[in-house]
């Protein structure tokens, strides 16, 4: 380190910025490049209490201003107005150490899709190796073609011990629905267990499987705020920022990586000048690149909640009241064992919402509980429910800053069910959900429908429940989109067109959001971008 004026600077051949799900793996693989310095810079810290490391305590981190941004969404007109909690991670790890650990890479028709998008290079074929090379499957049984067995993010299946959950799949393949042994296999159209990241009974973090043991030539620097990319003749030299409130530089020698998410990648690069001209001379920036799609195509998925009451004691109900969750907390605190270990979203599936569909738009998450994803309200008796909702829409908003100061949060709107299609799939969505729940598997089971309530059947009322019920499922994406058109913001290698030393990894360069959690196609995306890297400078 040394002092540029009353500035200190930091130097490195490749800086990341953001450890989140693809900063920390780019860093570590960037740290394969024999000789190579990797600086990694993180907002938040870098220690994980135990509500983190437990996969049942996921919710709690998330009303933790020290782990999560606290995004919110601009108050969305489809949605009755309503401002949606945009969560985002916040240290390391970023959101892989506060989301739901739900592992799904998406359809191949997702990746397809990409290339006939621009995005040549990502088609299923290409990228499937790269999940893979994440991956260590470490429940039985394995498919080497499909799950990788030699990868530092490890993947399980539940112990489905709580009897809702053969019987929800029970119920889905008496409705008419194939099951699956993988929903990341072969076919994805079907239902069956919902991997997680969990191993051992702990969150297997990005911080956790890429960076422990962490890489001798690797620096992480935390607390570190980035306000500015240094651009000198459409040339990246490095970035500026504030650190323990003091300024300092990053001069990245050979390539700088912005990993910030969907949020935070297209807010540093318009902070830095690169964006739609219009927006930044309108709130007092310079523009360095005229790159008009910075920003836009935000995607993400929407879900409720179809809750059903349960007739026996066999729900988490009793087990989630406080003593309930001290009993759990004891155990898996002594042991890394019991319900405190998975994050119970043990099964889901797939469905189309009809037969046109090419490949399947409806996602499920059951839960044998009814309450809330963040923890803040639960039935008052035993329940049981289905998160869905569509995963193809076409509604598409934006992220754009507000001012010229880095610290006020951008404007962040979705432009949630602009579609008329996205009201006609998740209407289907809340009825394929009720046909499961009223096959005969579950007659020993179903009490009255708690949520949208049986009295709700007309398009109209179902409509009704949607605009004041849906919450985002926290994947927001594609504001930096990977593709060779007007509005791309980086190229089939991740390059941010018209500058140099200047890559985009994470979910913001999604052409379209995948089929499933984000997680897992994010991981990918910077397994492949590094060997991208690595193959430039002449290193396999």
């Amino acid at each position: 380190m040394r002092k540029m004026g009353s500035v200190k600077e930091i130097v490195a051949d490749y800086v990341v910025v953001g450890a989140g799900s693809a900063g920390c793996v780019i860093a570590k693989r960037l740290c394969e490049i024999p000789g190579a310095s990797v600086v990694l810079l993180e907002a938040g810290g870098t220690h994980h209490p135990w509500y983190i490391r437990m996969p049942s305590a996921f919710y709690m981190p998330m009303h933790k201003k020290r782990f999560n941004w606290g995004y919110s969404s601009e108050p969305e007109p489809g949605l009755n107005h309503r401002r949606l909690a945009c969560p985002r991670g916040k240290g390391l790890g970023g959101s892989s150490s506060i989301n739901g650990m739900v592992y799904v890479r998406g359809n191949p028709g997702d990746f397809d899709g990409w290339v006939q998008m621009g995005a040549s290079g990502w088609s299923y074929d290409d990228v499937l190796p790269y999940f893979k090379k994440a991956q260590t499957f470490i429940s039985e049984p394995v498919n080497p073609q499909y799950q990788g067995e030699s990868g530092p993010l490890q993947v399980s299946n539940g112990q489905m011990n709580n009897p809702l959950y053969q019987t929800f799949l029970e119920a889905a393949q008496q409705a008419g629905y194939p099951l699956r042994t993988d929903l990341n296999g072969a076919e994805q159209e079907g239902f069956g267990p919902l991997p997680m990241t969990v191993a051992g009974g702990q969150r297997a973090s990005v911080a956790r499987c890429y960076l422990q043991p962490r890489p001798q030539n690797l620096t992480i620097l935390s607390h570190f705020s980035a306000h500015k990319l240094k651009i000198e003749n459409k040339v990246v030299k490095g970035l500026s920022g504030i650190r323990n409130d003091k300024p300092l530089y990053v001069k990245a020698n050979t390539q700088l990586i912005v990993a910030c998410g969907a949020i935070g990648s297209p807010a540093l690069l318009q902070l830095s000048g690169i964006g739609n001209p219009e927006h930044l001379q309108s709130i007092g920036i310079p523009v360095q690149s005229e790159l008009p799609g910075v920003g836009e195509n935000l995607m993400d998925h929407l879900e409720v909640y179809v809750q059903q009451s349960c007739t026996r004691p066999v729900s988490l109900y009793k087990k989630l009241s406080p003593l309930g969750k001290a009993r759990i907390g004891a155990q898996w605190l002594t042991t890394q064992s019991g319900l405190g270990a998975t994050n119970h979203f043990e099964a889901g599936g797939f469905i189309r919402s009809d037969a046109t569909k090419p490949y399947p738009d409806i996602q499920f998450h059951f839960l044998p509980a009814a309450m809330n994803y963040d923890g803040t309200s639960q039935a008052s008796g035993e329940g049981f429910q289905a998160h869905v909702g569509p995963m193809l829409s076409s509604s598409r908003g934006h992220v754009r800053i507000r001012t010229s100061n880095p610290t006020h949060q951008p404007e962040i709107k979705f432009n949630y069910m602009s579609s008329d299609e996205d009201w006609r799939v998740f209407r289907q969505a809340i009825r394929a959900t009720r046909d499961i729940f009223a096959q005969p598997a579950f007659d020993d089971y179903r009490g009255p429908e708690l949520a949208p309530g049986d009295s709700a059947t007309s398009d109209k009322a179902l409509d009704a429940f949607i605009r004041a019920h849906a919450e985002s499922a926290y994947h927001p994406s594609g504001t930096c989109r990977m593709g060779t058109d007007k509005l791309a913001v980086v190229d089939p290698q991740a390059r941010v067109h018209g500058v140099e030393n200047l890559r985009v990894v994470d979910a913001s360069i999604f052409p379209r959001i995948t089929n499933g959690n984000l997680n897992a196609p994010t991981i990918m995306v910077a397994e492949k971008v590094a060997d991208q890297i690595k193959s430039e400078v002449g290193t396999s």
